[in-house]
Parts: structure tokens; sequence; C-alpha cells
């Protein structure tokens, strides 16, 4: 049976209505699309997190690019969080919730120079190098401003998680990271450079994983490969296995098991040679499902092969959908409803990809009602657009009865503010 707290912990049913947490979202109806946050359905990620890894020295960091709003940024600062960051712009916005960087490391594959001196003046905890080329980059700027830069090293290990092509990040083919050859080069490399110090390793195998095992393989091989830095007087202070557990979007997902991959991890780490820190980056983990965006059905349009709701919130919205045929489930926010139909949500936008969902089952609705679209706090807003000249939504943040509002609706005159005319 669907259980839609499965997609938010805080969901209630009032009066035949969905709610989050004490708010009736019908308060909503006149400023839609718009973005709902929940602090107790973070609360709730967060809390579950910890207690996955009590039982090791961990330090968790969540991943800005997943929701950067700065508000959310703080709830995970008070939760004693680091942040994972992959541009100057996040860690600008860590800098708006943070004194520094200390709790924060700097990831991604093209780091601009600005970017990395940008980091180290104001005391990045590591770097996470991912080439030759970027070591040597980031060494010549740390000698520059005569200050040691923390670095560690992201490594491929080679593990097919069996996910997306476009978000798995391990594969040979990737981008990302350097193979275990290239690797060793780069900290023998980085240990006799003065302005380098090699901290820890990192991994990140991809997203969207709901299976234990492919995070154990990576885990192990990369322990292996610590051991012969270690042979070679290498001795790391920390571990980062980076995050991508599988999120609930559809009622055919399963429940991650957390519990299951941090007792397994913790097993291996308490086994090791010498102790590691342990990083973990859950990202859209953390903020997923904590949020739902709220839109209104403009039009019902039939034609002889479909059924269309024409809904107010497009793909500039809701990405994920257009982008990587993405699911998210949707409800009718009203929900003493019997008869269904199979409809395609979609938005308003001139592109034949613009749409939530296609050949979906849905309660029959309405033109003018509201529809409940879950799953909607991680790359959604901090991929929304302005494509078609249209406003970027509204998010609000829920706590008990309170609401508050964490971004305005953009105006008119913002579309053109930057443009000289």
């Amino acid at each position: 049976m669907l259980n839609l707290k499965d997609f938010l912990p805080s969901l209630r049913i009032k009066d035949n209505k969905i709610f989050v947490e004490s708010v009736d979202l019908e308060t909503f109806k006149d400023e839609t699309p718009i973005f709902v946050y929940s602090k107790e359905a973070i609360n709730f990620y967060i809390n579950k997190v910890k207690n996955a890894f009590k039982n090791y020295d961990t330090k968790v960091f969540y991943a800005v690019k997943a929701n950067p709003n700065i508000n959310l940024l703080k709830i995970f600062r008070d939760a004693d969080f680091g942040f994972d960051t992959v541009s100057k712009g996040e860690l600008f916005r860590v800098l708006n919730v943070e004194k520094n960087l200390k709790n924060t490391i700097f990831s991604g594959v093209g780091k601009r120079k600005d970017e990395i001196e940008y980091a180290l003046k104001n005391n990045i905890l590591a770097i996470n190098v991912e080439s030759f080329s970027e070591l040597k980059t980031v060494k010549n700027i740390a000698e520059k401003l005569k200050k040691v830069a923390d670095i560690s090293i992201r490594v491929n290990p080679e593990v097919n998680p069996k996910t997306h092509p476009y978000i798995s990040t391990a594969l040979k083919k990737s981008k990302f990271g350097v193979s275990f050859k290239e690797a060793l080069e780069m900290y023998m490399y980085a240990r006799q450079e003065k302005f380098l110090n090699p901290l820890g390793i990192h991994f990140h195998i991809g997203s969207q994983i709901f299976e234990v095992e492919p995070f154990i393989e990576a885990l192990e091989k990369t322990l292996n490969f610590v051991k012969v830095l270690k042979e070679k007087g290498i001795t790391l202070s920390f571990i980062d296995i980076g995050g991508g557990w599988g999120v609930k979007y559809s009622p055919k997902d399963k429940v991650f098991p957390l519990e299951v991959l941090a007792n397994k991890v913790i097993e291996k780490l308490k086994k090791f040679d010498y102790f590691l820190k342990l990083f973990v980056e859950p990202g859209r983990y953390l903020i997923a499902n904590t949020c739902i965006m709220l839109t209104k059905i403009l039009y019902i349009k039939k034609n002889e092969e479909k059924t269309f709701y024409i809904c107010d919130a497009g793909m500039n919205d809701f990405p994920r959908p257009s982008l990587y045929k993405a699911y998210h489930h949707i409800e009718p926010l009203y929900q003493n409803k019997n008869e269904e139909e199979i409809v395609d949500i979609v938005g308003p936008i001139c592109e034949s990809g613009d749409f939530l969902a296609l050949d979906r089952k849905i309660k029959k609705c309405r033109e003018e009602e509201l529809l409940v679209c879950f799953s909607a706090g991680a790359y959604t807003m901090s991929m929304a657009s302005n494509y078609n000249s249209r406003l970027r939504a509204k998010e609000v943040l829920i706590d008990k009865d309170k609401i508050k509002v964490i971004r305005e609706r953009e105006n008119l005159e913002d579309l053109i503010r930057k443009e000289i005319f």
C-alpha cells in the first residue's frame, strides 16, 4: 500500500487534504508554483544519518549543489554538518553561514585558479583534487600565498553502480577521479612538496544507488590502496566515501538500507590497519524528500489519444523529468477521490519535453485544482532557470505551524536586472 510519508515524513492528511506539518497547503493556492520545505522532515533525515554512523568518528558533509538555499545551509550547520562544494559560488554561500571554510570540502573536476585561491584564503578543510594538472596548480597557488594546501585525491575505484549513465561517476570512461596508479604518483609528488599536505582520499561512485555492495566494493579497493600508501610512507587522516544513497522517488523504489551500509563500512574501518576518520556526503539523501512543489492545473485538454493536465509549473521550475525522464510522485491536494485516469501532466513551456509526468495514472482532477509534486528538495530549485522568461518560484520553510519565506518569487524587473541596454 502506498505510504505518502515515504516521500515526506512530516506529511499529514486532514479533512481529506494533504498538510505539511500543521500547514494546510491550500494556503498557497494563489502562489503556485511554490516550493514548500519541512523542517521536521529535514531533521528526520539529519537524525537518521547521525544515528546510522554514531558508532564511529564520522563527519557528515551536505552537498550544497543539491540545494544551495542559505536558510537550509544554516539548518545543516546547526546540526554540526560540514559542506561539500563544487564552485566559488557555493563557497561564497557557505561563507554566508560560517566564518570560514574549515568545515568545507572543495570538489569538482574543473576548478579555476581564482576558485582555488578563494578556497585557500578562507581556510578550506581540504581540496579534493581530480587530476595531476590540478594538483600542480594547487601547489603553485599555495606557494604564491605561502599557505600549505590540505588536499585529498579523488580516486576512481572502477565500480559500476548500475544507475542512470548521467550519474554514474566511477567507471573508466568517467571524467571524475583518477586511477589508483595515477593517484599513487600524485600522492608521492604531494608528499615531497612543501606547500601540499595529503590528508585524505575520496571516492564517489554515483547517485541513486540502492544496493550496498557497490559501496563496499569501492571501499575495499580504496582501503587496499591506502595500505599501499602506508607502505610508501604516506599515512592519511581520513577517507571520504562520498554519497549517492538512493532516494525514494517512486512507489516502486526501495527505501535505501542506510543502517546496513553504515554497519558494514564501520566494520571494515574498525578492522583496518590504522584509524581513519570517516567522511560521508549524503547530499540529495538529506534534502530530496523534505520538500514538495505545489502547482495548479490551468487547463485540462483532451484529444483522441491523450488527456493533458496543463499546469503552471514547467521544466524551468522542475527540470528533472525533462532532463532524466525522472519519476516524481504526484498527488492531488484533495485525497477524497475514487475515479482515476491516465494523463500527461505538462507545463506551459514551448517545448515538447516540458512535462512533469507522462502516461501517469492519477486521481481524476478538475481545472484550478492543486497538485502536490513530491521529492522536490534536490536538483529542482538548484537547477531552475528563467527559460521562456519565466519567474523562478518562491520557497517557504514550514516549522510546525509557522511559515518562513526563504526565497521570494522573482519579479519582472529581476529578469533584465543584469542586462545592459
